[in-house]
């Protein structure tokens, strides 16, 4: 018996990713597969150097991007979305983060753009160094485009 195809999905909050992980959901069933939904977070580049308006008890970056994953899994699919789904917040930019993460997996799938960067941009930075570098293929899901191209209700 083969393992089950591990779709890694890139989650950071924006609709673009919720979107991404709805197409990653709907795109496992279809294959008997399993969601590794991952975000990555930083320390801001001001952090530490007196920039920061928040000591690091009440503001943590990692917390806040395990809330963030959260949310956006239970807002995008809900409780019961029908394949096993691993929510992971890992340290690191989020192309590093995801090229990690795709070692070994069937697919990885982010949305076109984040929350960074400009609105009319149709492809973001991270989702473009990932289509030039992933070791697996990926899959660009454009906001508003579900699992058939089809624009989402």
């Amino acid at each position: 018996m083969s393992a089950k195809p591990r779709i890694v999905v890139g989650v950071d909050g924006s609709p673009a990713s919720e979107q991404a992980l709805r197409w990653a959901v709907e795109y496992a069933k279809a294959v008997g597969g399993a969601v590794d939904a991952v975000t990555a977070w930083e320390y801001p580049a001001f952090y530490g150097w007196g920039g920061t308006s928040a000591p690091a008890e009440v503001y943590n970056p990692e917390d806040v991007a395990g809330r963030t994953l959260a949310d956006s899994v239970a807002k995008a699919v809900g409780a019961e979305p029908g394949v096993p789904i691993s929510e992971n917040v890992v340290p690191g930019n989020a192309a590093g983060a995801l090229l990690q993460a795709a070692k070994g997996a069937a697919l990885l799938v982010v949305g076109s753009r984040g929350l960074g960067g400009f609105s009319g941009v149709l492809l973001g930075s991270v989702s473009r160094h990932l289509t030039e570098h992933a070791p697996c293929p990926v899959v660009v899901v454009r906001e508003g485009q579900g699992l058939t191209g089809d624009k989402a209700e």
